[in-house]
Parts: structure tokens; sequence; C-alpha cells
């Protein structure tokens, strides 16, 4: 069974999903902690 399929089953669907979230806020985290440390 390959990791990524096309249509994947629901449940590997919602832990892409889960996965695609934690890491759009750990970026924004990241952007904002690096703007800050710019701002001083």
């Amino acid at each position: 069974m390959p990791v990524l399929e096309p249509n994947p089953p629901n449940g590997q669907k919602k832990l892409l999903q889960l996965l695609g979230m934690i890491a759009g806020v750990v970026v924004a985290v990241a952007v904002v902690a690096i703007v800050a440390a710019n701002l001083g």
C-alpha cells in the first residue's frame, strides 16, 4: 500500500489534513517569530 494514494480512504485523508494543518501552524508560528526577532 503506497504512502500517498490518489484517492485515500477517509481515515488517511483526515490524517493528511491533520498533518497539513499542523505544518501550517508551525510555519505561521515560525514566520511570526522571525518577524518579531527582526523587529527587535
